[in-house]
This record gives C-alpha cells, sequence and structure tokens, in this order.
C-alpha cells in the first residue's frame, strides 16, 4: 500500500477526529452523573419521541448525520489503512515505563473516593447517603496504604455489590466494580505497605519475616493469580465502556428531561448555541460511542484520552459536580491509556493481521506490551 494510498483515508480518520471531539466538547457539561446536580425527575419524556422531534430539525439531521458518516467512513478507513506514526510509537514506549506503577494509579482512584464518601456520609456514590462510615474510611486509607491491598479490595467488591442489591441507586458508581477487580488481579503494586512488608519478611534473617503469618500464603495466591493479571487491561477497558454507554443510554437517552434539566439549569446553550435537544441527544450519542469503542478495544488509547479530556473539561462546565464521584473514572481511564486494549480487543486483531502481513501497526503498538 503506499503512502499516496493512505493520505486520503489518513484525512479521513484526523476530519473524524476532529469532528469526535468537536462533537463531544460540545457536549461536554452535559455528559455528568445527571442525577448529582439534576433537581428531581423532570417532566416524563418519551425518549423515542424526543430523538425524533430533535432530528426532525434539519440542522440538528445534517449535524447528527454528517457525524455519522464522517466516523463510519474514518473507522473503516482506519481499520483499512493503519497508518504508522512514530510520535505514537515513542509515547507507547514512554507509557510502558509506566506499568509497575498502574496498580499504585489504580489504589489511588478506588481509595480516595471512598475516603471522601465515608467523610461525607454516602455509600460509594452520592445517590445513597446516611451509610455507614467507618467501613468506607477504613477500604480507603487501606487501599491508599496499600495494607492488605487485594483482601481488602475484595471485600470492598463484596460491599458495593451488597449495596446495589438493596439500592439500584448505586449503578451510578458501577466504575468500581472493574476498578477493585482489577486490583484484585494486580495487587498494591509499588510504592505500598504489602511490597514493603513483604520485602522485610522474604529476606533472611529479619525479625518480622519470623513472625510474618501472611507472606507465604499471599505469595501462594500471588502465584496462582498470576496468569489472570495480564487481563487487568481488558477489564478495566471493558467495565469503562460499560460505564460509559450506560450514562449515554440510560442516564441520558432513556431520561432526556432530566437531561435537559441541567442544560437549562447551567445555561449550557449559552456556551455552545444548540438547540437543548441537540445537547442531550449528542451527550448521551457520543458517550456511548465512546463506550462502544472502549468494550471494542479499538483506538483504546485515543479514547482514553479523549475521555479523560471530557472529564476534565466536565469539572469547568458543572462546578458543583461531586469532583470525589469522578475520581475513580479519571483513575480508570488514565489506567487504560497507560496500558493500552490489553486482550481480547479489537486493537490486538488488527496487531495480528499486521504481523502476518509483515509489518507493525498503530495496533501491534498498542497491544505490544501485553
Amino acid at each position: 500500500m503506499t503512502s499516496g494510498t493512505r493520505s486520503p483515508l489518513l484525512s479521513g480518520t484526523l476530519a473524524f477526529c476532529s469532528a469526535l471531539c468537536l462533537t463531544v466538547l460540545a457536549s461536554r457539561p452535559a455528559r455528568a452523573h445527571v442525577r448529582y446536580v439534576a433537581e428531581g425527575d423532570g417532566r416524563p419524556t418519551d425518549p423515542v419521541e424526543f430523538a425524533v422531534q430533535v432530528l426532525s430539525e434539519p440542522a440538528n439531521a445534517v449535524l447528527f448525520g454528517g457525524t455519522a458518516l464522517l466516523g463510519t467512513v474514518a473507522l473503516v478507513g482506519y481499520v483499512w489503512a493503519r497508518p504508522t506514526i512514530p510520535d505514537l510509537d515513542v509515547l507507547r514506549q514512554t507509557l510502558a515505563e509506566y506499568d509497575d506503577l498502574v496498580p499504585w494509579m489504580l489504589r489511588l482512584s478506588m481509595g480516595l473516593p471512598l475516603v471522601g464518601a465515608g467523610f461525607a456520609g454516602y455509600y460509594f456514590s452520592p445517590a445513597v447517603d446516611g451509610q455507614p462510615r467507618l467501613l468506607l474510611l477504613g477500604l480507603g486509607f487501606l487501599l491508599l496504604f496499600g495494607l492488605a491491598t487485594r483482601a481488602v479490595a475484595a471485600l470492598g467488591l463484596v460491599a458495593y455489590l451488597a449495596g446495589l442489591a438493596r439500592w439500584p441507586e448505586l449503578l451510578l458508581a458501577m466504575e468500581y466494580v472493574p476498578g477493585l477487580l482489577a486490583i484484585v488481579l494486580v495487587g498494591g503494586g509499588r510504592p505500598s505497605a504489602d511490597h514493603m512488608l513483604g520485602a522485610i519478611a522474604s529476606a533472611s534473617g529479619t525479625y518480622y519475616g519470623r513472625i510474618d503469618p501472611v507472606h507465604r500464603i499471599a505469595g501462594r495466591f500471588r502465584a496462582s493469580i498470576e496468569p489472570y493479571t495480564r487481563y487487568a487491561p481488558t477489564v478495566i477497558r471493558v467495565g469503562l465502556g460499560v460505564v460509559f454507554v450506560y450514562l449515554g443510554l440510560v442516564e441520558k437517552l432513556l431520561q432526556p428531561a432530566r437531561t435537559l434539566g441541567v442544560v437549562a439549569k447551567y445555561d449550557l446553550t449559552a456556551v455552545i448555541p444548540v438547540d437543548p435537544g441537540a445537547w442531550v441527544l449528542g451527550a448521551g450519542l457520543a458517550e456511548i460511542a465512546l463506550g462502544v469503542l472502549l468494550i471494542a478495544g479499538l483506538l483504546t488509547r485515543g479514547v482514553a484520552a479523549a475521555a479523560f479530556v471530557v472529564f476534565t473539561l466536565t469539572l469547568f462546565g458543572i462546578p458543583d459536580d461531586p469532583i470525589l464521584a469522578h475520581i475513580t473514572m479519571f483513575g480508570l481511564a488514565s489506567a487504560v491509556f497507560t496500558m493500552g486494549s490489553g486482550p481480547l480487543a479489537l486493537d490486538r486483531v488488527l496487531a495480528d493481521a499486521d504481523s502476518e502481513a509483515g509489518r507493525p501497526s498503530l495496533g501491534e503498538r498498542e497491544v505490544a506490551d501485553d
């Protein structure tokens, strides 16, 4: 395939990325957890009727139809051309040096919100108030210290799932599931109390090594779970993608009245002069698109970077949205950006195809260190 053949496709890909960024930016403030900032449920609105009304406006139809067309053409062009970009190769090599810091990143992104929830008096999500604080404070601080990390993460996962069975509102905090499960897989990493105590316990002649009751048990568990640690990027990527799809579909497209209330409350049409319905529909579809790409494992690092930027911009668009409730999302997006797609991803399929053809590709570099 010649460079002349790839050039139009690369241009199309860049055009799609630009269009996607503009669409996401236009919808960014409405992408928060709507229920955290909306007042009341809003008047009932049929989601299908709402979407039809929005798209019946010619300007909206052109906007959404053009974006969908550009996106489809660019994705097909990317899969066919898969251009090699040296800058991204250097970036991947640099990110590979951060792999040992991912467990610490995950502990911070789970532990800090749990501590905040304990002090604020809610159970995992601001939507569930007045629950026991000591449990969340204990889980949060132990994760931050990295002490008994895997056991604490497993206990936190059980606590979340038990709460979910009682309070369906905890679906708003479902990002705890992939985050805590990934910590169970990768452990505390370093720096952590587990790492320090393990080093002392394994050294010959140490007093702590003589009395340590868990070092050998932890070692056996670590050896048994080692074959599955490679799936941690997949767990995080798919989990984050499911969160995006849920927020876009359930929180926005299926409840447009609530999201319209957020648009009106913050006068978002003054920021980007589009129809309020276009805000809601665009926000929901943008989240679903990001989620589907993450679940499929296509353009993984690029999508994770876009998600992180959108999270940051949302803080300025909706200033009273509880930031602690979103640290988990920041952490998961950062972890996906650092580790790449992991196994069971379309990026891996593209890499295998390029390997058989005897040429490196962007897809291969995405997953080369899995």
